[in-house]
């Protein structure tokens, strides 16, 4: 009998903890880790990792799979990029708690905020559930290819406490704001991670509405915060604009009441581009005050994607296109490229109103750290044609699946610098990558690849960062931010959820529309060579790029 299920021999380990990378061998029995090191004995099954990474698994902690997690059991594109536990209900947007007269609104509270069409959602939601431990329960009767892990959505409670009262974003009572607390307090000890809001006002509804808890006082999140902290578990997540003085501070007292760990979303906005750096030195002074604040933050530009397929089309300013918009993709190319149809539109759009100089052509592989000599204005005038010209041959490209990139955050300064200074602090971590929402406009799941392509092996237009610390702050790091101890580190004892890479032909492909969501919805996806095997429990979910159809995943519960 064997002595080990399998054994991964020879690879450069990056164990997750920023410890240098090592030739090892790693051995796996009954889903857990039990040795690393030179590895004696039988396998049942040995892999030759000989030139490749092995990592720990990432744990992606700020995705928006809670519906799609209820009606699929892939969570991809996520589990495609080696991630193999993912967090959701971030940004204050969930389905649960919920009173049956409600669910209209808390999908209009998904699509305007996450952009997941409604219809989908429609469909696929069985709505199964009315409290928070019903959903988990509804979520744990599927098996997934990865780990899921819910958080608790201030949207959703206060929608549940206050009703209409809350969506309109009046101010709670005090018996309100003890009620809220006791239901987020009740779905921590059911086995959500955490629980998150939202105060920006880039969050909508699909019908233009500002979100409940975008003016949510500070005396309720605080109450909610000290309710969480007396269960002695769970963490706290916050997107806000900090467009008032005091709002870190209000945020800050989160975590002071509540003595758990908080992490706040920070990016470089162009309307104030040095804001992120205040906000890390508050980071940095709440950890020196003894709080358990982090940054999360992304590994590239969030960027809107433009296309014919997309949820933005820069052709929709023309009434001609509009007017084929009902035809087949390829049909509706077609008639586009016929140059009489041509002309007409490029009369109609004129110059355009986009930035030409900030809007790039997003290339195959995707350039997400493109120089001025690739926006569009640039390339146009090489080409000697018009700005508009040359956009409107770009999205026609690829039989009509051609795309534009508009980076919207983290490139006020034309490069990513602010990016890799946020990286580097000691309290920040991978998050915002988003998974599973933003379907029509943003594909950026693939944030853990970008930072082992473009950081680790690839960038030219500043310095790169150190493998170990790029797997460390998507393993790690993003693992114990949450709470879990059980994984993101290859050790002994540790969960089996490992990947073995080929660094050197890890290649992101430039998303694409597929519309395979419930009611045939819509949504951009990423595919990558590169991930030679991923392991969840120790058992193999995908095998070049390609799913195994095992599904170990199952839903985590309160922290490990």
């Amino acid at each position: 009998m064997a002595q080990h299920d399998i054994v991964i021999r020879g690879g450069t380990v990056v164990d997750g903890t920023g410890a240098p990378a090592r030739t090892a061998d790693v051995a796996i029995r009954d889903g857990v880790i039990v040795d690393i090191g030179h590895v004696a004995g039988e396998a049942a099954r040995t892999i030759d990792a000989d030139g490749a990474l092995v990592t720990p698994g990432f744990v992606d902690v700020h995705a928006h799979y809670d519906g799609q997690v209820t009606w699929d059991s892939l969570v991809a594109p996520s589990s495609w990029h080696g991630v193999t536990t993912v967090v959701n209900g971030n940004c204050g947007v969930g389905f649960a708690p919920v009173k049956p007269t409600d669910h209209q609104q808390l999908i209009e509270l998904m699509e305007g905020v996450e952009d997941i069409p409604g219809a989908a959602l429609h469909e696929g939601l069985q709505w199964n559930w009315q409290s928070f431990a019903d959903y988990l329960d509804a979520i744990e009767q599927r098996p997934h290819d990865i780990d899921v892990a819910m958080q608790v959505p201030h949207g959703a409670v206060r929608l549940f406490v206050m009703g209409q009262r809350g969506a309109d974003r009046e101010a709670a009572t005090p018996d309100e704001i003890t009620e809220m607390g006791r239901i987020a307090r009740e779905a921590i000890e059911a086995g959500a991670l955490g629980f998150t809001t939202s105060r920006t006002m880039n969050h909508k509804t699909v019908k233009g509405e500002f979100t409940p808890t975008l003016t949510a006082a500070r005396e309720e999140l605080v109450g909610i915060a000290a309710a969480i902290g007396a269960a002695g578990m769970g963490v706290l997540e916050v997107v806000s604009d900090f467009a008032q003085p005091d709002e870190i501070h209000t945020i800050l007292a989160m975590a002071e009441a509540s003595g758990r760990p908080l992490s706040i979303s920070v990016a470089q906005a162009d309307v104030r581009p040095q804001k992120w750096r205040s906000l890390m030195a508050a980071i940095a002074d709440g950890n020196e005050r003894g709080l358990a604040v982090t940054a999360q933050v992304a590994a590239r530009p969030v960027g809107l994607l433009l296309g014919l397929q997309a949820t933005i089309n820069p052709l929709d300013s023309s009434a001609t296109a509009r007017e084929l918009k009902h035809l087949p993709l390829a049909e509706r190319v077609t008639r586009l490229s016929q140059a009489e149809v041509r002309a007409a539109v490029l009369a109609e759009l004129g110059p355009g109103r986009l930035n030409w100089d900030r809007t790039f052509v997003l290339g195959d592989p995707p350039d997400y750290e493109p120089g001025p000599e690739r926006s569009v204005a640039a390339l146009a005038a090489a080409a000697g044609v018009t700005a508009t010209e040359y956009a409107f041959d770009e999205l026609l490209a690829d039989g009509g699946r051609g795309f534009l990139y508009i980076p919207f955050l983290n490139y006020s300064d034309g490069n990513l610098d602010a990016v890799r200074e946020m990286l580097l602090s000691e309290h920040s971590v991978l998050g915002l990558a988003d998974g599973g929402a933003h379907v029509g406009t943003i594909c950026d799941a693939s944030f853990p690849t970008t930072m082992l392509t473009h950081w680790v092996r690839d960038r030219t237009r500043g310095p790169r960062l150190p493998l170990e610390h790029v797997v460390s702050k998507q393993t790690m790091r993003t693992a114990r931010m949450v709470g879990l101890t059980d994984r993101g580190v290859l050790a002994p004892g540790m969960k089996a959820d490992v990947n073995v890479i080929d660094l050197d032909g890890l290649r992101l492909h430039r998303p694409t529309m597929a519309f395979d969501l419930p009611a045939g919805g819509k949504r951009l996806l990423q595919r990558v060579d590169g991930y030679l095997h991923t392991f969840v429990s120790g058992i193999e979910t995908y095998s070049n790029g390609e799913h195994t159809g095992a599904l170990p995943g199952r839903l985590v519960r309160g922290r490990r």
